[in-house]
C-alpha cells in the first residue's frame, strides 16, 4: 500500500492574513470611535452659586428638594401662590411643622411679594444646621421660567427687598443650582 503525504497548503500565511484583517478592523473602529466621541464639558458654578450636589450640607439638600417639588404643587392652587398655613394644611413639604422640620433648622416660612413676584422665605433658627431659604417664583404668565432657590447660611438673613439676583447677591444670598455632566458620574473623591 502506497502512502501519499500531503503538505499543508500554506496554513502560516493564512492565519498571518487573518491577524492582519483582525488588526485593520480595530484600528479602523478605534479611529471612528476616537472621531465621533463628543467632547463633555464641564459646568462652571459661578462665585455666586451653590451646586446642589456638594455645595449643600444633608439638611440642607432636603429641604432644596422639598422646595424644588413646591412649583408643582402650586399647580393645585392656578397659579396664585397661597398662604404658608395653606400649604401646611395640605402636608406639603417643607411648610410642614413637623419633627422633620426641627431636625432640618426648624424653619419660619413666610410669603412675600415685590413688585408683583412672589417668593416663600424660609428663616432658619438653626443656620449652623442649615441656612435661610428663598424660593423666588416666576411670574404668572412666564410657563418658560424657572423657579429660582436661594440660601443664606449667615443668622442675620432678612426678607429682601427685592428679588434680582444682583441685589439678593450682595444681601449674601446664593443661588442653589443642579448641574448634570460627566463629572457627576467620575467626580475626585
Amino acid at each position: 500500500m502506497a502512502a501519499v503525504l500531503v503538505r499543508p497548503a500554506g496554513a502560516g500565511h493564512e492565519s498571518l492574513f487573518v491577524a492582519l484583517a483582525c488588526c485593520v478592523i480595530l484600528a479602523a473602529a478605534g479611529a471612528v470611535v476616537g472621531v465621533r466621541a463628543a467632547h463633555v464639558g464641564v459646568t462652571v458654578v459661578e462665585a455666586h452659586q451653590l451646586d446642589a450636589r456638594d455645595g449643600l450640607s444633608a439638611a440642607e439638600q432636603g429641604l432644596y428638594a422639598d422646595l424644588r417639588l413646591v412649583p408643582i404643587e402650586l399647580t393645585a392652587w392656578g397659579g396664585v401662590p397661597p398662604a404658608v398655613a395653606e400649604l401646611a394644611a395640605a402636608l406639603v413639604p417643607p411648610f410642614v411643622a413637623d419633627l422633620g422640620m426641627a431636625w432640618r433648622g426648624a424653619h419660619s416660612w413666610s410669603l412675600i411679594e415685590h413688585a408683583g413676584m412672589s417668593a416663600y422665605l424660609g428663616l432658619s433658627a438653626e443656620p449652623a444646621v442649615a441656612g435661610s431659604f428663598l424660593l423666588v417664583l416666576p411670574l404668572v404668565g412666564e410657563a418658560d421660567s424657572q423657579p429660582e432657590i436661594w440660601l443664606h447660611r449667615e443668622s442675620d438673613a432678612a426678607a429682601p427687598a427685592r428679588f434680582d439676583a444682583g441685589f439678593l447677591v450682595e444681601a449674601g444670598w446664593r443661588e442653589i443650582v443642579s448641574r448634570f455632566d460627566a463629572g457627576v458620574t467620575r467626580h475626585k473623591h
